[in-house]
């Protein structure tokens, strides 16, 4: 990995960004924001949720076109009009959610939307082209394998690969390790170095420091659509100087986890089959156990399972098969609010749609547990004066950064919408809590408080099952760590091997892994 030098003529500049704006409603989410890339470099592009990143790139890329300002490629003054602008000018993005059709293979999906071939498609001819581009990137795919037949790490070579077929010299890549297992980013990191060997560019936007740290020859943070920092080498800064640049603020990674003992068992799944919303298996006999005053983790790629996994234990989906016991009493197929009453918490992923009710106040958020029971209750009616009095106490007990207790939810930012569903969650003074992804999309300064809450209520000797894809976290943070793998538990851990839980990950099971160290 080189740095550009100091001389600003050597290496070439591929892109400069200047003065641009972006307005949407209400949002000013590019403000006056300048931006250059320079060729055979790998820039990161960091910021917390709504800082401006995406929208930035949006604008590089001919999604969206920007209200003020200028896009320098090569030296020319450009306009993109649509992504094929600039893919004509040589920028193209891979985005976090891939736009692949499943039932092609790699080299029709490569091929789709192109002027050439226009009528005849000798498909052995662009098998062989798109095997020796791969070969050049270090891009390993069958390009005769139909999408649905890929790992996900293979189908973001694919992605990769369209862009560089199609002549990109620059690739945007938007969080490209938020769905891979730690052996496949170390893949992508390889591949990525091996195309700025070649002359490529990237920007790499992403929130995990560590990761930046490892990649990145320089850095530029946005924060509230403005720069803090632009351009910066990554030579000599820390991830403790990155996060200072996001959020203002020293910021602790490394919290301390008190030992203890943990007491008996508080949840116990036993042998759970479920179904997704396709009515496809996402369960296939998931057995684990949580112990009161212990964190246990939930490590895997998404999309294997620990959606409809959470849903189940919540009282929100019906199994097809075994049982959910909590402090020995069976919850399976049972209403929400018998879970409730027995003492289950839950922070759903999606804190706006399930996790709240956007339209409703602080006030009625933080209630909505507690209105049918003193001191909210007051006969049939609630007691708004004693509501207002609670959301008041939990506003100032969990920092939670709003002008009145009356301000709608949906007018919170992620972070203090987070701190509202995890307010009427613990003070509910949980027997067992379940976090899903409590983290995701939060910044390092919302980051480090979630965390603190959830190992204060570890103390407390609540039992936590913690689901996160943030494998830096459940190893921070776990005192055992489950792996499931399209909808199976692959195994558990409890010394925080990496190589072991990537492995489980990509779908080998532990006793294989064990089997073959000892051997």
């Amino acid at each position: 990995m080189t740095h550009p030098p100091d001389n600003p003529e050597h290496p070439p500049l591929v892109v400069e960004m200047r003065g641009i704006v972006k307005r949407f409603p209400g949002v000013l989410a590019n403000d006056h924001v300048d931006f250059s890339l320079y060729k055979g470099e790998i820039h990161a592009l960091l910021g917390e949720n709504g800082a401006g990143k995406s929208t930035l790139m949006n604008v590089l890329s001919g999604l969206y076109r920007a209200d003020e300002g200028q896009i320098f490629v090569n030296g020319q003054l450009v306009e993109f009009r649509s992504p094929r602008d600039a893919i004509r000018a040589g920028i193209g993005m891979v985005h976090q959610h891939f736009m692949l059709v499943p039932s092609q293979t790699v080299t029709e999906n490569i091929l789709l939307g192109l002027d050439d071939p226009r009528f005849l498609l000798h498909l052995n001819h662009y098998h062989r082209k798109i095997a020796e581009l791969a070969e050049q990137f270090g891009l390993h795919v069958d390009p005769r394998a139909k999408i649905w037949q890929l790992s996900v790490g293979e189908q973001q070579r694919v992605e990769i690969l369209k862009m560089l077929y199609r002549g990109a010299q620059v690739l945007i890549m938007d969080e490209p390790t938020a769905v891979l297992a730690p052996q496949e980013i170390e893949g992508l990191f390889e591949t990525l170095r091996s195309m700025t060997e070649q002359g490529k560019s990237i920007i790499f936007i992403s929130h995990k420091l560590q990761e930046v740290t490892a990649i990145a020859d320089r850095v530029t943070v946005l924060s509230k659509g403005r720069v803090t920092a632009a351009g910066q080498p990554m030579a000599g800064l820390t991830r403790r100087d990155l996060a200072r640049l996001m959020v203002g603020r020293e910021v602790v990674f490394s919290l301390e986890k008190k030992p203890q003992e943990p007491g008996e068992v508080v949840l116990e799944v036993e042998d759970l089959h479920a179904e997704n919303d396709k009515g496809l298996p996402a369960l296939q006999g998931v057995s684990l156990t949580v112990r009161a005053g212990e964190i246990v983790g939930l490590a895997g790629v998404a999309g294997n399972g620990q959606r409809e996994l959470a849903q189940v234990i919540g009282g929100l989906r019906k199994p097809t098969k075994g049982r959910v016991l909590l402090n020995g009493v069976e919850v399976t197929r049972k209403p929400v609010r018998f879970g409730i009453d027995l003492g289950v918490g839950y922070i759903p992923e999606d804190r706006t749609h399930v996790g709240s009710a956007p339209n409703l106040s602080v006030t009625d958020n933080v209630i909505m547990k507690k209105y049918r029971k003193e001191p909210i209750a007051r006969g049939w009616s609630v007691d708004m004066q004693a509501a207002t009095r609670l959301a008041e106490e939990l506003k100032e007990a969990y920092d939670i950064i709003v002008p009145t207790v009356e301000t709608p939810a949906r007018l919170l930012s992620g972070g203090n919408l987070q701190r509202v569903i995890l307010a009427r969650e613990i003070s509910n003074n949980p027997a067992f809590l379940l976090a899903m992804q409590p983290t995701r999309g939060l910044d390092v300064g919302a980051i480090e408080g979630v965390q603190r809450l959830l190992l204060a209520q570890r103390e407390a000797g609540a039992a936590i099952l913690l689901v996160s894809e943030e494998l830096e976290e459940l190893l921070s943070l776990s005192d055992r760590i489950y792996v499931i793998y399209e909808g199976r538990i692959m195994g558990e851990v409890r010394d925080g091997d990496i190589e072991k839980i990537g492995l489980m990950m990509t779908g080998t099971p532990l006793e294989e892994i064990e089997g073959g160290e000892n051997a």
